[in-house]
């Protein structure tokens, strides 16, 4: 676990939103995987970090069967705390098309299709 992190921190692309930073990395799975850092620089409330970690885990459900296949390391920023739900589930939803046009041109492959 810990390499993965320290991998995807190394190795990793960084593509931002403006509630969100993203590092990716071709994964070594056959399928995405998301890691959530949500720091008490976010809030020093765990209910609200939480919050923002449970709409992320759900955005990232319902998109990941699209993705190709990539470690993500997925980070909140400062502002994102004061945004409502809605609000980051839509920035969250204009972060995971760049990661996969990003995995795209880095020659990322998706489970089932042959690397040119």
């Amino acid at each position: 676990m810990r390499a993965d992190f320290v991998r995807l921190r190394r190795a990793g692309q960084r593509v931002g939103a403006s509630y969100f930073n993203a590092q990716a990395v071709a994964g070594e799975a056959d399928i995405a995987r998301l890691g959530l850092a949500v720091s008490r620089r976010v809030s020093v409330d765990a209910v609200r970090r939480n919050r923002i970690k449970r709409i992320a885990r759900e955005s990232f459900r319902r998109i990941r069967s699209d993705l190709p296949a990539l470690d993500i390391l997925l980070i909140a920023r400062e502002t994102a705390d004061a945004q409502d739900n809605a609000t980051l589930r839509a920035d969250l939803d204009t972060l995971w098309p760049k990661l996969a046009r990003l995995a795209s041109l880095n020659g990322s492959r998706r489970p089932g299709t042959m690397r040119a």
